[in-house]
């Protein structure tokens, strides 16, 4: 597998290959340090299988490289890599046709899980971008949005699973769920293994995205 790492520091480039290289050891990556050098890639390069894009590039001009790179690679999944984290420009991405936004404050594992969630066919959206599309949807709708995603996640859930999944998605570590519903941990942990066994999924990401693909959010 070849991924395309395009982004101006080089100590986040070696962190983003050294933890990719945990997909696999057939895993190789092509760097690209300024939009000069991304161009280059896109037209001289094999193709990747994965592209990961810094959103501000040296040479860049707006989002112009980011469109290019989406344009000269149908079919290529395309991540954003991101300092910011601001909702309405992760929408607009999304929007533009990429399918995923990491924001670089985000842990190792947390981008490695995104981008095997990619990699499956998914698009990887943050928890904060859920909650933010959850609070605009109840805002339109009252409370319409949240009954539907209740009443078909409860035909795959129990209700406490409901509720553990519902702050998981907002984000709550396992000590928070436990102490917002009166449980222990191990409990949460027992629940999250059901709800992951129940969604088909591998993590705690994968386990948001599925319960907002699910209610159609």
């Amino acid at each position: 597998m070849r991924i395309l790492i395009a982004d101006d520091h080089r100590l986040i480039v070696e962190g983003v290959k050294i933890k990719l290289a945990e997909l696999g050891a057939d895993t190789e990556f092509s760097v690209a340090m300024d939009v000069d050098q991304l161009r280059h890639s896109l037209q001289h390069d094999p193709a990747p299988d994965l592209a990961l894009i810094d959103l501000a590039m040296p040479g860049g001009d707006g989002h112009a490289h980011l469109a290019e790179t989406i344009r000269q690679l149908p079919g290529v999944p395309v991540i954003v890599l991101s300092g910011s984290e601001d909702p309405a420009l992760m929408k607009a991405l999304l929007a533009m046709g990429v399918q995923g936004f990491i924001p670089k404050a985000y842990s190792p594992e947390v981008m490695l899980s995104a981008v095997r969630l990619v990699l499956c066919g998914g698009v990887y959206v943050p928890p904060m971008l859920l909650q933010d599309l959850d609070d605009a949807t109840r805002t339109a709708s009252q409370d319409e949005a949240a009954a539907s995603m209740e009443e078909r996640l409860r035909k795959l859930l129990t209700e406490r699973q409901v509720d553990v999944l519902r702050l998981l998605s907002q984000g709550k570590p396992n000590k928070v769920i436990a102490h917002n519903l009166g449980i222990s941990e191990g409990t949460v942990k027992i629940h999250l293994a059901a709800i992951f066994r129940a969604l088909k999924v591998r993590n705690r990401v994968e386990a948001a995205v599925a319960s907002r693909r699910i209610s159609g959010l």
